[in-house]
């Protein structure tokens, strides 16, 4: 991966969370960004422990002030963790690494992992955007078209999409007639230029509803605040989310992070642990990378006490015949489905609303693929990479007239929840665990992912677009 568009999307999210000091690490290409200065450890015990094992190990090393380590207090409500202070961020070295390395013998004696980073979680277009969006005619059809089935409101399967908001005239968009939750915050900035990530969960519905339009679609805006929240605080909107609408059939989720480690993440032990109690499935993004890094929560699907709970999807090139570009890979990610080029709802079609570009385009793809990706086209310069060349120059601007065609795994995981969802229709299941491994089960098609042949689901309603060309005018 490029590190040059990371360290633009560390910055851009920085912005957005003025008063969270952020860094990034260990492999800063890998999209890892977190909180300095604080770890999160399991309430109880273990959070004594651990404070005391790091107040001792940087009372012992030179240079370290273990003043500075103190409990912050436990997290409200069931999340079941504890944040804990080991430096101050404002002193410059970020102390985590150190405070972590600490921790690492005791861990082995006691078996399990006492402590972990507090992750930056983002929606999977943010740390690493698989691109942005490009302006649709209406004239264009929705790819996935519409699928022919009728909505039934008595039998409608329940998706809950934890992402963005809606944008406020989303109702005009035929296919989100059903679709309810909670608005945009901020849709533009004071020039009534639309905002980076506006639209996001928007577009994720439409794509829901023209594979499965009978659905019962809400859409919650977890992640409005540039589609970044710490773990810390993730956990606890999940829970206001499920707590609010109840636990739904299934979760479209195309947010979260990457992490070294191997068994999730302790900011999100609480709510998976009740998810796995319930019947809903959660689908989601494996993230846009380019990476094998496991992806959290969608990792969480090679996790046997998971694997009937989670469903994590990675995206297909534009062709359908390969992984895109950007797709994080490995066999965490459980299945793959079409996610470059795809075209749903940016805004509704009450006013055209401009955007600025943010990044620019690389003349060859920042993944190393050599097919016509997204990454080089449609050729654009953008304000994050203003003079770099040779794309430097002015951003380019473009207007939004309700639909836009984008990529991303953000985009995958809507396919297979839908696709899910339209099985439950048509077969009366009423499990959506029992029908995501029938479908899984069902699915002979495979294709090549970095070297990998890895079970691929298509909707009948979606059009590949050659990959060998741009598939709009430059």
């Amino acid at each position: 991966m490029a590190p040059q568009r990371f360290h633009e999307q560390f910055h851009h999210i920085q912005r957005a969370l003025p008063d969270v000091p952020l860094t990034m690490g260990p492999d800063d290409s890998a999209g890892l960004l977190y909180e300095k200065g604080v770890v999160l450890v399991r309430d109880g015990e273990e959070a004594r422990f651990v404070e005391d094992t790091v107040r001792t190990h940087f009372t012992e090393t030179a240079g370290l002030v273990p003043d500075h380590v103190r409990r912050l207090g436990p997290q409200a409500g069931r999340t079941g963790f504890t944040r804990i202070r080991v430096g101050d961020p404002a002193e410059g070295e970020d102390t985590v690494p150190h405070a972590l390395g600490a921790v690492r013998a005791a861990e082995g004696r006691q078996g399990r992992r006492l402590a972990g980073r507090n992750h930056v979680m983002h929606i999977a277009v943010n740390a690493c955007p698989g691109d942005e969006p490009v302006p649709a005619a209406r004239t264009e059809p929705a790819n996935p078209a519409p699928a022919e089935e009728s909505y039934d409101p008595a039998g409608a399967v329940a998706v809950l999409v934890i992402d963005t908001g809606l944008v406020h005239d989303h109702l005009s968009y035929p296919l989100l007639a059903h679709t309810t939750g909670d608005a945009q915050l901020t849709e533009t900035d004071g020039e009534g230029v639309l905002h980076q990530y506006v639209g996001h969960g928007t577009f994720i519905a439409g794509v829901l509803a023209a594979v499965a339009p009978n659905t019962d679609i809400t859409v919650r805006g977890t992640l409005n605040d540039a589609g970044a929240v710490l773990e810390s605080d993730f956990a606890t909107r999940l829970f206001e989310a499920v707590d609010r609408d109840g636990w739904p059939d299934v979760i479209s989720l195309s947010a979260g992070t990457p992490s070294e480690h191997t068994d999730g993440l302790i900011g999100l032990d609480g709510f998976m642990a009740e998810l796995r109690d319930q019947r809903t499935l959660l689908v989601a993004a494996a993230g846009n990378n380019g990476s094998d890094v496991p992806f959290w929560p969608a990792a969480y699907a090679s996790l046997p006490e998971y694997a009937d709970s989670v469903l994590s999807v990675g995206a297909l090139r534009s062709d359908g015949e390969a992984g895109a570009c950007f797709t994080n890979h490995g066999p965490w990610v459980r299945v793959h489905a079409p996610g470059e080029r795809l075209i749903s709802a940016l805004t509704g079609f009450a006013v055209p609303v401009p955007y600025v570009y943010q990044h620019s385009t690389y003349d060859t793809c920042r993944f190393g693929a050599d097919y016509a990706c997204t990454c080089q086209y449609p050729r654009h310069t953008g304000v994050l990479s203003e003079g770099r060349e040779p794309t430097g120059g002015k951003p380019d601007q473009v207007m939004f007239d309700g639909l836009a065609q984008w990529s991303g795994t953000s985009f995958a995981t809507p396919v297979v929840a839908g696709l899910v969802a339209a099985r439950m229709t048509a077969h009366g299941e009423r499990d959506p665990r029992t029908a995501a491994a029938r479908l899984l089960a069902a699915a002979t098609d495979r294709v090549d992912v970095r070297g990998a042949h890895v079970p691929a689901l298509r909707p009948p309603t979606w059009r590949p677009v050659p990959a060998a060309i741009p598939a709009l005018p430059a």
